[in-house]
């Protein structure tokens, strides 16, 4: 019998190191995008679109501490899930979903989202204190 497709991820060094890469890449987004929202003029912003000020400090709290969650490896797939919904509020309340690229688009945050997704659905991969631990169930991971 012939397998057509395959769910299993590679199992190299190379893919590893890519995995790694790439929550690192979106955690560093995070962290530096999150850290900003910590200034007063963000929540002036908020105020602006029609979004309760309150959420100023949960939503910097979430990029900046989901992020660091994404470099290290632990709890991806919540932290990633959490970066999603940041990700849909970006795409649909704040910039409206209107136009893909140029002035307002959305593109980087479809692109962020794609790769949350990514983790969500492949966890944190073998470079990671997860897999390090052992201990720490799949869906936690």
């Amino acid at each position: 019998m012939r397998v057509l497709a395959s769910a299993i991820f590679g199992e190299n060094k190379l893919h590893d190191i890519t995995h790694w890469g790439i929550r690192a890449a979106i955690g560093a987004i995070f962290i530096s995008a999150g850290s900003g929202k910590f200034h007063p003029g963000f929540a002036g912003f908020l105020a602006s679109i029609g979004v309760p000020v309150e959420l100023q400090i949960p939503i910097a709290l979430a990029e900046v501490i989901g992020g660091t969650l994404l470099i290290v490896g632990v709890l991806s797939r919540i932290s990633s899930s959490i970066l999603c919904i940041i990700n849909l509020g970006a795409i649909f309340v704040v910039k409206g979903a209107t136009n893909l690229t140029g002035e307002g688009g959305y593109d980087i945050d479809l692109m962020l989202l794609a790769g949350n997704l990514l983790i969500i659905v492949a966890g944190p991969g073998r470079v990671s204190i997860s897999h390090v631990v052992k201990k720490i169930p799949r869906f936690l991971q």
